[in-house]
């Protein structure tokens, strides 16, 4: 029942108005408000400030600054083997497994399309049809950075406008193709092992998404429709295993897609396993 009416309360939200709210407030400068809701994060939330570079809740410029803080030197070892694939984020596993007649599994009766998450675009979502993809989700105390699987370079990112449902276990049990209806940002790579698709998700209070080499994408400064952002050929953007890729400003979901037998995630991985940035998620082929 109470599942239930939290759902309907997805619906009923004005999503976009609350999260754009919400973002403003995490921009604020003003000590006696930035301090004292951060202070309050922490405490709710259980964050770990030992592994923040600034541990001090005061030395933040505003709270958005706080969220995606930096870690310690080494506090995240990077799987450098040259057929290791690296965990991108902080968070759990919701799901992984196979792409499966271009459908991705959500949750427990619930499916949405590959080419729907990927933008609708048929000819870019072909290469992963058959492939593998992993869910992962960040909860409000974990770090918000993303990093790179894998080294790469970026061969098209696309805005997707979209819902602002909730990504929790609930909303993704009973709001079907969440993850394919939610704001998103569509980031694809060409490795030396294949194209990788990373798919950054919007939610409910998500203030920002972020990219090393755009800066803020979503919310747009205007009203998109879907959007491209070829990489510039003459200046392509390349990042290497490890190097940060963007962030979240308040926390959501990332999606990651690979061709078929392109990867193979470590065994040990499954729907709920804790994962930390860095760590070893999966193998490429000798």
């Amino acid at each position: 029942m109470l599942d239930n009416l939290f759902v309907l309360s997805q619906y009923l939200t004005p999503q976009h108005t609350l999260s754009r709210t919400v973002g403003m407030l995490a921009d604020c400068k003003q000590p006696q408000i930035k301090d004292a809701f951060i202070k309050w994060f922490i405490k709710k939330y259980q964050v770990n400030m030992a592994e923040a570079a600034k541990e001090n809740p005061s030395d933040f410029p505003c709270f958005n600054d706080f969220f995606t803080r930096e870690l310690k030197p080494g506090l995240r070892p990077i799987a450098d083997g040259e057929h290791q694939v690296s965990c991108p984020v902080d968070g759990a596993i919701s799901q992984l497994g196979d792409i499966k007649h271009g459908q991705i599994f959500q949750a427990k009766g619930q499916d949405y399309s590959l080419i729907d998450l990927l933008g609708g675009n048929v000819a870019r979502a072909k290469p992963f049809m058959g492939g593998k993809f992993a869910t992962i989700y960040l909860s409000p105390k974990d770090y918000h950075r993303i990093h790179m699987p894998l080294s790469g370079t970026l061969r098209e990112m696309i805005y997707v406008p979209g819902k602002l449902f909730s990504v929790n276990p609930v909303t993704a049990e009973n709001v079907p193709g969440l993850f394919a209806r939610n704001e998103r940002l569509v980031a694809i790579f060409d490795t030396e092992f294949g194209p990788m698709a990373m798919v950054l998700v919007g939610a409910m209070i998500v203030a920002a998404i972020e990219t090393v080499w755009s800066g803020q994408v979503a919310p747009p400064a205007r009203k998109l429709k879907v959007t491209e952002y070829p990489a510039e050929p003459t200046n392509p953007i390349t990042l290497n295993k490890g190097d940060e890729m963007g962030r979240f400003k308040l926390g959501s979901t990332v999606v990651l897609a690979f061709p078929e037998n392109m990867v193979e995630f470590t065994e040990e991985l499954k729907a709920g396993t804790v994962v930390r940035m860095g760590q070893e998620f999966g193998k490429l082929p000798s």
